[in-house]
């Protein structure tokens, strides 16, 4: 396997040397006035990147972690809900609710598919919900969906509006209080450009007044009991948090707001845009769209005798880049290209060099040569001079 490794995943994502930098200072005590400082500073922070006047909870789990605390501080044993999938994450959204006793009504389109807003607001006509369960970016498929469009959909129906916002957060627009999402989540490993370890909820205060009310049993993940210490001053955590990797969040978060919102956003349209300008260019099919939204990652068809989880092993061993294959149904179908957080065009050529060395051993047919030069001239057309 080559020394030098290119992680080009849509999560866990390369972390810049800054945040690196600064988790590796000696660790600190979560009492101390210096930690305190330092949660004050983010918890300031945090709602700019979410675009809300809510508080953000922040919690010391993976980004599934934050998906259950919305089930359990939400719902209640018996309760609807709707739930929107087109994809594995999506059904994940079934497969929590479920397991928390409620009454799940699912909304499934087939993997690829765009959710329509028609739809859900038909549902919602047909039956209450307590609350609506959606998915931003479907990083299974590479489809991002019209979550503006849903969400208003979902107005005068009652249920409250949660966004499983993991992977798409910090990397394409997303306004929780323009939209009227009242519960959005993140993670640290994805656009944030930490590592895994750390979650974040947005909630509105319709949201966590239905706290109140819900009966699901919860302790740790209880966004009452997080927000409480989080709004002392001088602020605090609940429980033992994960300190290094709040050092690098802190860190992390410093840098997206330098850098700005819009800027982000356009960074990672021009990558998605070249990512997919050269897959084409190769004659390979993109299974997700072929269109600015999705520019958290590109899901690309394998030819259909080999499999994708060989291509992806392939990639590296021989070229030191790591991608990743398809899940569920698509497992062997498709290899995904994450370009979101710390990532440049350069990243993304490498990644599509490394997919056509391993398409052509593996006696694929494509076009050789000509996926960096196209993607290279795709993501400069869109740099201004």
């Amino acid at each position: 396997m080559p020394e030098k490794q290119y992680l080009v995943t849509p999560g866990p994502t390369p972390v810049p040397p800054e945040v690196l930098a600064a988790m590796a200072k000696p660790i600190i005590h979560h009492r101390t006035p210096q930690f305190r400082a330092l949660l004050e500073r983010l918890y300031a922070r945090l709602p700019r990147i979410f675009q809300t006047g809510n508080d953000v909870a922040l919690l010391t789990c993976a980004g599934t972690g934050a998906m259950e605390s919305a089930v359990a501080n939400l719902c209640s044993p018996g309760d609807p809900v709707l739930v929107v999938a087109a994809g594995f994450f999506g059904e994940r959204w079934a497969a929590i609710a479920e397991g928390y006793g409620c009454d799940v009504d699912l909304i499934r389109y087939e993997w690829g598919e765009t959710a329509s807003a028609d739809d859900v607001a038909s549902r919602l006509d047909e039956r209450d919900a307590k609350v609506v369960f959606l998915t931003h970016s479907e990083t299974s498929t590479g489809v991002v969906h019209d979550v503006r469009e849903l969400a208003e959909r979902c107005t005068g129906a009652g249920a409250l509006v949660v966004v499983d916002a993991i992977s798409s957060l910090g990397a394409i627009p997303l306004e929780t209080d323009a939209w009227g999402l009242d519960v959005v989540l993140t993670s640290s490993h994805k656009a944030l450009m930490c590592p895994p370890g750390l979650a974040l909820a947005s909630v509105s205060n319709a949201a966590l007044e239905a706290t109140s009310r819900a009966t699901s049993p919860r302790f740790y993940l209880d966004w009452r009991r997080t927000l409480e210490a989080q709004r002392k001053r001088p602020p605090d955590s609940a429980f033992s948090p994960g300190i290094s990797l709040i050092v690098g969040l802190d860190a992390a978060t410093e840098i997206l707001v330098d850098e700005g919102l819009e800027a982000a956003y356009e960074r990672h349209r021009l990558l998605g845009r070249a990512c997919r300008a050269g897959v084409r260019a190769m004659g390979l099919e993109l299974f997700s769209p072929d269109e600015d939204r999705s520019a958290v990652v590109t899901a690309i068809r394998t030819p259909p005798d080999l499999d994708s989880g060989e291509i992806v092993l392939a990639m590296r061993e021989r070229s030191g880049v790591t991608i990743i294959g398809g899940q569920g149904e698509l497992r062997g179908k498709i290899v995904r290209i994450g370009h979101i957080g710390y990532i440049d065009v350069h990243d993304v050529a490498t990644a599509l060099s490394a997919l056509e060395l391993a398409l052509v051993e593996a006696g694929a047919d494509v076009d050789r040569g000509a996926a960096v030069p196209a993607a290279l001239d795709a993501y400069g057309d869109g740099v201004p001079v």
